[in-house]
């Protein structure tokens, strides 16, 4: 039984898995949550490389996740954003390609083109880096890869090493790629059959922001994978029309398990702060997730950018393991997580 099982809680996937749901409802909890490679191990190598996601498996990582778009040959490729820039020399390569708003998306740009581009570590709008202590920004070494490939250097790490990391996927700004006539979700699924990776057994999650996309994930392409909400605020813009407020509500989170297996909420939505005397303000969302059946997978927890009142990354960790009893975490360090984890564990017993 591999990690993800054993983290499952049967009441989550009952609708979505029946078969295994009913085989879990028998085993045994596990305290440890997930460790999810944030865009690989990001916090080392510039995110979605090749590279990182090599780092993030030999740093133990249980989950490594891919952000997911379309090239205009409807080639999915893992890129965190719809669009190029951030993290590319696509401005250089190709400075007449931007549209009006000035952005480079990657749905104009084939397969070929995209591998002609030098991805690195992502700059900000100023064309600073965004985490200046991270690897070199100008240190451009690396290329964008495809979901294909990157599911054969995950596998191949599985067989050579022996250790299973699964893949966890966002299906990113699919409301995007409809307007302009594109199916991600079928792309997707597409690569995943061809890998052998799309059966009731496979050690991947599908997330997104759009309750639509999931929906259809469950409904239309009978995906046995479970499925995870991701939560944001509702002042982000993330997806038109979606009110996430209401999604964490009661209500909300029981409309949820309908269709998903867990919710992704950030950070925020957790931990509010300190109190002025001094103490850690949390939400209740983690409990009332559970008492919907639902595992709870926040993101993203960075040694170099910590919340407010946060004095560590080990502080922050605690918080989110010990007192709220998350069932998995997504972090650009892998390796400090599994860290964590395993002095907790030499602790505990």
């Amino acid at each position: 039984m591999t990690r993800w099982q054993l983290r499952f809680r049967p009441a989550a996937v009952l609708p979505l898995l029946p078969a295994l749901a009913l085989a879990l409802a028998g085993a045994a909890a596990v305290a440890e949550p997930l460790v999810i490679a944030h865009r690989g191990a990001s916090g080392y190598l510039p995110e979605h490389t090749l590279a990182a996601k090599a780092l993030a498996h030999g740093m133990g990582a249980d989950y490594i996740e891919q952000d997911v778009v379309l090239t205009a040959d409807d080639v999915p490729i893992v890129l965190h954003d719809i669009h190029l820039e951030g993290t590319t020399d696509v401005a250089r390569r190709f400075p007449d390609r931007a549209r009006a708003d000035g952005h480079w998306y990657a749905i104009d740009f084939t397969l070929a083109e995209v591998r002609s581009l030098a991805a690195g570590e992502r700059r900000g709008a100023d064309g600073k880096p965004a985490f200046a202590q991270r690897f070199p920004a100008d240190r451009a070494l690396f290329t964008v890869p495809t979901l294909a490939e990157e599911i054969a250097l995950i596998d191949g790490l599985n067989r050579s090493r022996g250790a299973t990391a699964g893949l966890y996927i966002e299906l990113k700004g699919d409301h995007f790629h409809r307007a302009e006539g594109k199916d991600l979700p079928a792309a997707v699924i597409q690569v995943l059959e061809a890998a052998g990776w799309h059966r009731a057994d496979s050690p991947v999650f599908l997330q997104s922001f759009e309750p639509a996309t999931l929906r259809r994930l469950a409904d239309e392409f009978r995906s046995p994978l479970p499925r995870i909400q991701l939560i944001a605020e509702n002042d982000w813009g993330e997806v038109p029309g979606v009110d996430y407020d209401a999604l964490v509500t009661d209500e909300g989170l029981a409309a949820v398990a309908g269709y998903a297996a867990g919710i992704g909420p950030w950070v925020g939505r957790l931990y509010r702060g300190r109190s002025e005397d001094g103490d850690a303000q949390v939400t209740d969302l983690v409990e009332r997730a559970h008492a919907a059946g639902l595992l709870v997978h926040p993101y993203t927890f960075r040694s170099d950018a910590l919340p407010a009142g946060i004095d560590s990354f080990d502080a922050l960790l605690a918080l989110f393991v010990d007192r709220l009893g998350v069932d998995g975490l997504f972090t650009d360090f892998p390796d400090r997580a599994r860290a964590f984890l395993k002095d907790n564990r030499r602790e505990g017993q």
